[in-house]
């Protein structure tokens, strides 16, 4: 009886990157975002830039959701130390009222290249959606840097965090910075519990949310849980005009972590 091939490996590997640098994109930027599903705080978004002579990933590194927190924080020097180069950007919550979650997204991803001083030929997108690519009559990129160059091309994979390296690194990086930010926020505010939640929707952040309302760090143009609108925080106008609706706990819990 003829044996069954060996199973792959579940863990981020680096053999989707080599293929695309077999195909010649010798630069590649892993990229993935943080934050997308917050009530408050910014949203996030880490680049990882490889190229052949960085060899395997270090041990460990998956998508930051299945990592705890101070797993993840160990494992920061060593993505540095291996990658070609890296970056985080972010977007505020102000910026994600102003243009929305998709464009602040976009921003957030165009900051980080900006900041690192290697263009790649590719960028692996986590998901199916490309939004880090404008559209022609969105020039959002001239937001992240007076000289930054067009975005790179793009190639989008679903569960990429969980496939490629690159990517896992990244949404690593991405992470443990932004749940810094989050922390370093949260004596400010000490009822919304960010210290915990990093401003997803758990039930001590909702419960402070009704309240005590909104805070400048929340996205106002969103549908947030426990505020009617007509508290004097302005959610009212926008609610019925395409505000965003804020995710349901269940979808963000493990986000939080």
């Amino acid at each position: 009886m003829a044996q069954a091939p060996p199973a792959r490996s579940r863990k981020p590997n680096l053999r989707v990157e080599r293929q695309l640098q077999r195909d010649g994109h010798r630069i590649l930027a892993g990229m993935d975002e943080v934050g997308r599903g917050a009530l408050a705080g910014p949203v996030t978004v880490g680049v990882v830039l490889i190229d052949e002579t960085c060899r395997s990933a270090p041990t460990g590194v998956k998508d930051s959701k299945l990592l705890t927190p101070a797993a993840r924080v160990a494992m920061v020097p060593r993505i540095r130390r291996w990658a070609l180069t890296y970056a985080v950007g972010h977007a505020s919550p102000e910026e994600i009222d102003e243009v929305g979650i998709i464009a602040a997204l976009r921003l957030a991803g165009c900051r980080a290249l900006a900041a690192v001083d290697v263009v790649p030929d590719l960028v692996i997108l986590d998901g199916n959606h490309d939004w880090l690519t404008a559209p022609d009559e969105v020039g959002l990129f001239a937001f992240a840097s007076d000289t930054a160059p067009a975005v790179p091309p793009v190639t989008t994979m679903i569960k990429a965090d969980l496939k490629c390296s690159s990517v896992a690194a990244a949404s690593v990086l991405a992470k443990v910075e932004r749940d810094g930010l989050m922390v370093a926020a949260a004596p400010d505010h000490p009822a919304y519990g960010w210290e915990e939640n990093k401003g997803y929707a758990a039930p001590e952040h909702l419960a402070a949310l009704e309240a005590f309302g909104a805070t400048d760090l929340h996205r106002r143009s969103w549908r947030l849980p426990g505020i009617s609108g007509d508290d004097g925080t302005g959610l009212g106008d926008r609610a019925g005009q395409g505000a965003e609706t804020a995710p349901d706990e269940t979808q963000v819990e493990m986000s939080a972590r």
